[in-house]
């Protein structure tokens, strides 16, 4: 039977739903306390058990106190961008120089900040997708996008407390791995219409491509696997280290940026039904679906239909998403669980958290009932955006893991069954997810 969390009393002038929020994550989804909170100094100074407070001037001389910056006070959302300390080994956000003040920063400010996003509701710092853009991010700028700050945070504060409170026990957490792939493209010449499938000959004809003419006749006669089929090598992936993957399949219609095979396709169905069986599989909302409810809606009720699951797992293709607008649309179909919070253009923690949260709504200045698992790198980040060389690769892949494993955080990848064919522009990369899963099982 698991032991019942401890309590800490947490005392704060005036008690705002952001404190709440902030605290929670950082001492009872990391630390694995029970928090309650108090404005009342009586009840605080009669308090014999672990405590803190929080608050521009101490109430009490014991305890352990953190220097409000007065922002959690806030309702607005405004353009502002706190400070940044770097004279610790961490990077200080929302830095104080009051003396009783435990930490030397505002660490209830510095975590909400940097989780809900705050930034990604101002205007500005898009791409041509409408994304926001990993360049323009508070954390690269400073130079900590590839560091689970928030984690580093809930360990500082940890130690903190142990100093005040040497009898106090915390939940232990441990490194996990969880891998994620994307079918943003199910089969190379499976599946499709003949319609589709002339188009895409006569394409490669006027591009003198007569190889993949060749290559396509060979696999629609059954003579050779479709390069893209890379599920049973996943899936001996899966048994042999023992994964519990997520799929994301993209059931939109064919489109501009929306290239999978048909829904409707016996080879796509069959593909997630298989796959169903052993593994989660979620929603990739295509493209086309940003800002559309009834186009993400009918694509769920596809997938719902064919695999005969209930679909509570989303991640947005192109890691296309507005906040809070796509989250909240997540949240009005009954999606519980998003993957999305990620960049496009550069590895590393969007949200600076190696660990699953709630996404919190800055418009209505609550938290919503929609969890988010941050992924750490995707293999187009690598290849495309950053033109490594596998070699170079594995190299960034060891050391995001090893940043997630000195925090006992959640690494998540995202991959996609193509970039695993050694074909084309993927040719010497399978090696690179090898080497991905062998880093991440490895027992330390």
């Amino acid at each position: 039977m698991e032991k019942r969390p401890e309590l800490l009393l947490l005392f704060c002038p005036k008690i705002t739903n952001r404190l709440k929020y902030a605290s929670r994550l950082l001492l009872e989804e990391l630390l694995g306390l029970k928090v309650e909170l108090t404005s009342n100094q009586k009840l605080y100074a009669d308090c014999d058990g672990a405590k803190m407070q929080y608050a521009q001037l101490p109430v009490s001389p014991s305890g352990v106190f953190v220097y409000s910056s007065g922002f959690l006070e806030k309702t607005a959302i405004e353009p502002f961008e706190p400070e940044v300390d770097f004279r610790s080994n961490l990077p200080m956000v929302f830095p104080n120089g009051n003396t009783a003040c435990a930490l030397g920063f505002d660490v209830f400010a510095a975590t909400f900040y940097l989780v809900s996003r705050y930034e990604e509701y101002l205007p500005g710092g898009k791409d041509q997708h409408g994304r926001f853009r990993a360049e323009s991010s508070f954390a690269f700028r400073n130079g900590f996008l590839e560091v689970p700050l928030v984690n580093h945070y809930a360990c500082r504060l940890k130690k903190t407390l142990q100093h005040f409170f040497p009898s106090l026990a915390f939940r232990e957490h441990s490194f996990t791995f969880i891998p994620t792939y994307d079918i943003d493209v199910a089969y190379a010449y499976r599946g499709r219409s003949i319609i589709r499938g002339l188009g895409a000959t006569f394409r490669s004809m006027c591009r003198l491509e007569y190889g993949e003419i060749a290559e396509r006749i060979r696999v629609l006669a059954g003579r050779r696997s479709d390069p893209f089929d890379t599920y049973e090598l996943q899936l001996l992936w899966q048994k042999k280290y023992r994964l519990e993957p997520y799929y994301f399949f993209l059931c939109g219609n064919p489109g501009r940026l929306d290239y999978n095979i048909s829904r409707n396709s016996q080879a796509f169905q069959n593909l997630v039904k298989a796959i169903g069986k052993n593994t989660h599989i979620g929603i990739h909302p295509s493209y086309a679906s940003t800002g559309n409810q009834k186009v993400l809606q009918k694509e769920i009720a596809g997938l719902s239909a064919i695999s005969g699951k209930s679909i509570k797992f989303s991640r947005q293709h192109y890691l296309k998403f507005t906040l809070p607008d796509t989250y909240r649309v997540l949240i009005q179909n009954n999606l519980e669980v998003d993957f999305s919070m990620g960049y496009a253009s550069l590895p590393g923690f969007r949200a600076s958290i190696a660990s699953p949260f709630k996404f919190y709504d800055l418009l209505s200045d609550k938290p919503a009932e929609l969890t988010i698992y941050p992924f750490a790198v995707m293999d187009g980040t690598l290849k495309d955006y950053m033109s490594l060389s596998p070699s170079q690769a594995i190299s960034k892949i060891s050391d995001l893991i090893s940043e997630v494993r000195k925090v006992h955080g959640a690494f998540i990848s995202l991959w996609h069954n193509d970039s695993l064919s050694e074909r084309g522009r993927w040719k010497g990369w399978l090696k690179v997810y090898e080497s991905l899963i062998k880093m991440a099982t490895e027992k330390i």
